[in-house]
């Protein structure tokens, strides 16, 4: 340090070199996440489409039905560590926005129930909620609260032996609402209460179970709660005494109606569309491909971007799924010449593509895309799309 003569610091020598280098291996290391991720979604996409196709025709076969949901239990595994990944770093660079919106307590926990239920179940564990007699309000962004809750849950599962008991309580406390998550699990020693918020961080113990993940869910989870102006915290009386997470979140109203939305219904509509597939992982494509006719679509496949500019023209599409980082003809260059080709300006696009990060969606947004969606999409999120498209 330099010090001038009033004694204060003037100049740091390194400093300007240290901040840009540290800004350097942020931005490297963004960049290989995103890769990452990237490489990840690809080889899931055909395994998802294909678990999709196959459960779709094994409709009263109990044994391939039972296999189709191992199998989709481990992708979506697969697809929230990804996820975790880019969460985190998003979070830590704070380009993570809030959609923000007035929702109820009830929609946000059946809805994180929902995504625990598989990894329950597997476990062979009791689930008990006990939810306020009347409707509660929340001002916040539903799918991340319930991203929330659906990991502390799934936090609980993994850390309770085989035929555990979970316990979910929601109640008023003043203006807020407190969520409590409380199992008779393996518990947490007193040394790893202060630790077990930050990234990387696993609790260890005697247990023989392996348990798995990053050890990053729980850091995740508490900065998506500082952002809606909560807390969360966690208490156990020790190793093998089980665990309890508290969640408090501002409560904005309280409700006398206790209606809520019903579920929506297992089956969705048909999606009569003529559907165009461009993809060069001709797994992803194919698989694809055999999903959307079950929906009763009409679909042609192209693998490289020469045959999907032809088959736009000759097949007359009414959606074109896209991927982006073709070899010759990208993706982004189907979508450039559709919108300025008159007889192809009437095609929905849809970038589908192991890219998700902001500046992705950004680009496809600029390129003509009228839809981003990242590999590997939902059955339900690919109906629900198709369907909506007039």
């Amino acid at each position: 340090p330099v010090f001038g003569p009033d004694g204060e610091v003037e100049a740091v020598a390194g400093t300007t070199r240290d901040v840009t280098e540290i800004k350097e291996s942020e931005r490297r290391k963004d960049e290989f996440l995103a890769t990452l991720a990237h490489e990840l979604r690809n080889p899931l996409a055909p395994i998802r489409n294909s678990i999709h196709a196959l459960s779709l025709n094994a409709k009263g076969n109990a044994a391939i039905s039972q296999v189709c949901d191992m199998v989709e239990r481990q992708v979506s595994h697969m697809v929230r560590l990804v996820d975790d990944l880019m969460e985190i770093s998003r979070i830590s660079r704070g380009v993570i926005e809030l959609r923000r919106a007035l929702t109820t307590l009830d929609t946000i926990v059946r809805s994180a129930v929902d995504t625990s239920t598989p990894l329950i179940v597997a476990a062979k564990h009791t689930l008990i909620v006990e939810l306020p007699p009347e409707s509660i309000s929340l001002y916040g962004d539903g799918v991340r609260l319930a991203q929330v809750i659906a990991n502390v849950l799934n936090n609980a599962a993994k850390y309770t032996d085989h035929g555990g008991h979970i316990l979910l309580r929601a109640e008023l406390e003043g203006p807020e609402l407190v969520i409590r998550v409380r199992d008779n699990g393996i518990g947490i020693a007193a040394n790893m209460l202060p630790l077990i918020f930050d990234m990387f961080v696993q609790v260890k113990n005697a247990s023989s179970h392996t348990h798995g993940g990053l050890g990053i869910g729980l850091s995740l989870v508490k900065h998506l709660v500082e952002m809606h102006g909560g807390s969360l915290s966690a208490t156990s009386a020790g190793a093998g005494l089980g665990s309890e997470f508290c969640i408090r979140l501002p409560c904005v109203v309280q409700q006398t109606d206790t209606s809520v939305p019903s579920p929506e219904g297992s089956e969705l509509p048909e999606v009569k569309k003529r559907v165009l597939i461009v993809d060069d992982n001709e797994d992803a494509a194919s698989s694809l491909a055999l999903l959307i006719v079950r929906l009763g679509s009409e679909v042609q496949v192209a693998n490289n971007g020469a045959d999907a500019l032809a088959l736009m023209n000759s097949f007359r599409p009414d959606v074109a799924l896209l991927d982006l980082g073709m070899p010759g003809i990208t993706g982004f260059d189907i979508a450039t010449q559709a919108k300025r080709t008159a007889s192809m300006e009437h095609i929905k696009l849809i970038a589908l593509t192991g890219w998700g990060q902001p500046e992705d969606r950004e680009r496809t947004r600029a390129a003509g895309f009228d839809y981003h969606l990242v590999k590997p999409a939902a059955l339900s999120e690919l109906q629900k799309l198709l369907s909506s498209l007039a």
